[in-house]
């Protein structure tokens, strides 16, 4: 079985055409039941769900810290149904509307906790929807458990999914590995629960919204599968974090809340947001949108010298370069992908990462020459 490379899957334009919502309904919130504000929607009209729907939490009785202050949980009447049964039919029913609004090629992304996310899960399949991932946020600085009779209860559940399996979703690996210090993102994600400032707090000093997201969470989201200008619809939009979010990165939003309280203050608090400048908004492009350049067209430009010979990271193997722009290492010759994936015994090579050349005393990717190549002959590439 061959390496899958991890790349960005682009959309196509015939998954994209779609009806188009008017500007008039863009970046607004509908103050309705999540159901039926989605089925007033068009079909296909929106990039990215992010839904954080009710947890069902099944509380039972009043929560107190040790020093006898009240633990300000979720009470609420909307996280409030009478059977499982009820929940499922809930869930059901607006996972169905947002597929049917969501693009071909877009995707979906439901939090939960152990309350619901598998119920949730479940549905999702049933559904015909495409799991990619579930992603694990452990909370860095998470509520203690009071009572001392269960494991702190440190994390929640994303459910990544996608329309079916064939669809050709976004996803900027590039840009997510970038944000993790070069090393590729893992589904476990530790980021603290949202606390100081950023916590919407009404007059008296309570929290606005029990569960409140950290914006870090839902920039991480947006980051990984939109881009500018997509339009990203949370259903259940609470104090507008999705919304914050995404003026901020420049993408369009769409909320549904059918709480007046909450509305008030995700109007408030989005309206406060300012979007990044044009020129932050660029991130790694991915490998596959860049343009090509062939190892024969640095070796023509006279960035590397027929003769000059390259190693592998750990100086294993050598190989020479040719005139045509081919490497000759013993009896084996071959392109830097073929060749490298020949020595190693590999089903595949990056050529651009596996060779090197010595420079200044140090080994450095011949990538780095293509970049150099780019930024001197890149509008001719």
């Amino acid at each position: 079985m061959g390496v899958v490379q991890p790349i960005r899957a682009k959309r196509s334009a015939s998954a994209n055409a779609a009806p188009q919502l008017s500007l008039l309904e863009l970046d607004k919130i509908i103050e309705q039941d999540c159901v039926a504000a989605m089925a007033s929607l068009p079909d296909k009209c929106v990039d990215m769900i992010f839904a954080d729907p009710p947890y069902n939490l099944q509380l039972g009785g009043e929560l107190f810290r040790p020093d006898g202050s009240h633990v300000d949980a979720v009470t609420d009447d909307w996280d409030k149904f009478d059977t499982f049964e009820a929940y499922d039919r809930f869930t059901r029913a607006w996972l169905r509307e947002a597929r049917r609004i969501l693009k071909d090629d877009g995707t979906l992304w439901v939090i939960g906790s152990y309350h619901n996310i598998f119920r949730v899960g479940a549905a999702l399949q049933d559904e015909g929807y495409w799991i990619l991932n579930d992603i694990v946020w452990r909370k860095a600085n998470p509520m203690p458990n009071f009572k001392g009779t269960r494991f702190t209860n440190a994390h929640e559940t994303m459910i990544w999914c996608a329309k079916s399996e064939k669809a050709r979703y976004t996803f900027n690996y590039r840009a997510m590995k970038a944000l993790n210090d070069d090393v590729q993102m893992r589904s476990d994600w530790t980021l603290p629960i949202c606390a100081g400032g950023e916590r919407l707090k009404d007059d008296a000093g309570h929290k606005t919204h029990p569960t409140q997201k950290p914006e870090a969470l839902l920039y991480r989201v947006l980051l990984a599968c939109t881009e500018p200008g997509d339009i990203v619809l949370d259903p259940f939009f609470g104090t507008g974090t999705t919304g914050a979010v995404a003026r901020r990165l420049r993408r369009r939003w769409i909320g549904i809340e059918r709480e007046p309280v909450y509305v008030k203050a995700a109007r408030a608090r989005i309206d406060s947001t300012l979007p990044l400048d044009e020129s932050a908004m660029t991130v790694m492009p991915e490998k596959k949108g860049a343009p090509r350049v062939a190892f024969g067209a640095l070796v023509e430009a006279g960035l590397i010298a027929p003769g000059t010979l390259l190693t592998d990271a750990k100086r294993r193997w050598r190989a020479e370069v040719r005139a045509d722009g081919s490497l000759a290492a013993g009896q084996h010759n071959g392109s830097i992908h073929k060749l490298g994936a020949q020595l190693q015994g590999a089903p595949s090579c990056n050529g651009w990462s596996f060779w090197h050349i010595e420079e200044a005393d140090a080994l450095s990717a011949i990538d780095v020459l293509r970049q150099r190549y780019l930024l001197e002959f890149g509008s001719a590439a």
